[in-house]
């Protein structure tokens, strides 16, 4: 429509969206106030559309049209997007913020990984003597369990369980070795005591574990027949720990038993029974549990609490079998990727009562090229049931000793059973 009776001056003058003058606006015949006709309403849609915004002035118009950027206050700045920078740079801000919380962690963690490997070993946490488990030869790691604290007996080995790796093929092999093995120690002395009492010993109640652990070793490789290089003891309290870091472990228990369990671990703080039942079927058990679980051995008579409904499984070969079972289930908890940070909170506690004479890295590699799931991995478990009988010591105590006097019958038979 026509501008030429517009008087800028009138203040019903809608300024910020009026238009200069267009000179082909209107057909000569049209009257001034008369409505436009449809084509000419689409042709000053369009116009809008394409006109920039513009602000009056107080000689009328300006005629050039405006930069697209808001303006800035001060006079003579650049224009530019503040609200667009603004969140730019929050943007950037926050994935900084993400990465330096994210390096901050894994340095965190690995400076934890590597404080808890020199803790628990005297090699470098890095090291390895295993070509980090690259070789095809057999690798075997004596894993061995105590009471700690103490009380008399707190370093004797309850638990003794030779861990039998093949790191191609990931063939497993778990070996039980029973406490009550009466063997000749030290070498050649002509002094028996039973196998669980050698870490003891060499150690001087654990006041040198490296000593303690080469001494068990050794012993356990002329046994076995088996090349023993590695070792690691853990206390029972320690073990405790590792079970609830990781928030428990499950576990299937073949045969039901109960059992009467020492109340406390020392028994002149608490010389008392408890009892213990554990029924046939899948458990979800946390580490006091586990730790009742694989070591309950005392028949119900033994507290006067009636009588034990399974007494194979209070044998120290039901035991054996037990263990096992348990460190299959920490193994595999532990294995899984949700599990290692709480793993990794526990390591500053797990560092006072782990020993071993393998690297960290070496350590955790073992652990990975580990399948217990396999259902071929081997469970050999030495008993009166196939290569040992039972005995007395010539001070009463209960023994077990080589069948026949047999003992190369020993290491053949673990031969024959192991995963290849």
């Amino acid at each position: 429509m026509s501008n030429n009776n517009v008087n800028p001056n009138d203040p019903t003058w809608r300024q910020p969206y009026q238009y200069p003058p267009q000179k082909s606006q209107s057909p000569q015949n049209q009257p001034p106030n008369s409505p436009m006709r449809p084509e000419q309403q689409g042709q000053y849609k369009q116009n809008e559309q394409r006109q920039p915004y513009r602000q009056p002035s107080q000689q009328g118009y300006y005629n050039q049209p405006m930069p697209t950027a808001y303006p800035d206050s001060r006079q003579g700045a650049p224009l530019r997007p503040k609200r667009r920078r603004k969140g730019f740079m929050i943007g950037c801000l926050g994935v900084l913020t993400v990465l330096v919380v994210f390096v901050i962690l894994v340095t965190t963690t690995v400076s934890k990984a590597l404080a808890f490997g020199s803790a628990i070993s005297p090699k470098a946490p890095l090291s390895t003597d295993t070509g980090y488990m690259t070789t095809s030869d057999r690798t075997n790691l004596l894993v061995m369990g105590y009471g700690g604290g103490t009380h008399d007996g707190a370093y004797l080995t309850d638990s003794m369980l030779v861990i039998s790796v093949l790191p191609q093929s990931h063939h497993t092999s778990l070996v039980s070795v029973p406490r009550d093995l009466w063997i000749q120690y030290p070498p050649n002395s002509g002094n028996y005591t039973k196998i669980n009492s050698v870490y003891e010993l060499a150690s001087s109640n654990n006041n040198d574990p490296q000593a303690g652990g080469q001494a068990a070793d050794q012993k356990v490789s002329f046994i076995t027949g088996m090349q023993v290089n590695y070792w690691l003891t853990i206390d029972f309290t320690g073990f405790k720990k590792v079970i609830d870091s990781i928030g428990g472990i499950d576990v299937y228990v073949p045969d039901s038993f109960n059992a009467c369990y020492p109340k406390n671990d020392d028994a002149s703080v608490d010389a008392s029974w408890i009892t213990v039942q554990f029924n046939k079927g899948m458990q979800h058990m946390d580490g006091n549990t586990a730790i009742e679980y694989a070591r309950a051995r005392e028949p119900l008579e033994v507290c006067g609490q009636g009588t034990s409904e399974n007494l194979a499984e209070l044998s120290d070969f039901g035991r054996s079998a037990r263990q096992q079972i348990i460190i299959k289930a920490v193994l595999a908890k532990v294995k899984q990727i949700s599990t290692l940070p709480h793993l990794f909170d526990a390591m500053g506690a797990l560092q006072q009562t782990i020993h071993t004479n393998m690297s960290l890295a070496d350590l955790s590699a073992f652990a990975l090229k580990m399948d217990l799931n396999d259902p071929k991995a081997a469970r050999i478990g030495l008993s009166n049931q196939n290569v040992l009988e039972d005995g007395q010591s010539s001070d009463g105590q209960y023994i077990l000793t080589a069948a026949n006097g047999d003992w190369n019958a020993i290491p053949t038979y673990i031969q024959q059973h192991l995963y290849a």
